[in-house]
């Protein structure tokens, strides 16, 4: 291994990321993880957190493809009309020009990953938007402290 080579990787942890709601009457959050300033490259990696009930706007990319995994909860997704049911484990790929949304369908929070390649200026329309805290049970799932079983 070239030690001249060797870059030392960006290391996070829940209490780092700052999440937002884009505009004040939105039912679901963004705590950014990485951005193209701290990547270096032209990417968004975010937490997004619905609460019950909540679902994002129909929106689309002009060239991004958006990435979403989920890390707990249920509910749907829709794309250019086509929806589908998604729960812990389900990734989602939505391509350029997909019309989209997520929906929480379920009884708790959902939680899903959501990246976005490139950036297509989504960190800075989250950074727009009003800061909010991530509460004892974000933290809890975030750092999958909610699945640890004591013996």
């Amino acid at each position: 291994m070239d030690a001249a080579r060797c870059v030392i990787p960006v290391l996070k942890s829940p209490k780092d990321y700052q999440a937002y709601r884009i505009s004040a009457n939105d039912s679901n959050r963004l705590a950014i993880v990485f951005d193209p300033k701290t990547a270096n490259i032209s990417l968004s990696f975010c937490v997004e957190i619905f609460d019950v009930g909540g679902q994002t706007p129909p929106n689309r990319h002009q060239m991004a493809v958006e990435m979403f995994f989920v890390l707990k909860g249920e509910g749907q997704a829709t794309c250019d009309g086509k929806t589908v049911p998604i729960r812990p484990g389900d990734s989602i790929l939505v391509p350029p020009t997909g019309i989209h949304k997520l929906e929480n369908t379920g009884s708790g929070r959902l939680y899903t990953l959501c990246i976005m390649v490139p950036n297509e200026d989504f960190v800075e329309l989250i950074r727009s938007g009003i800061p909010v805290e991530l509460d004892e049970e974000d933290l809890k799932v975030l750092g999958r402290s909610d699945s640890l079983v004591t013996l």
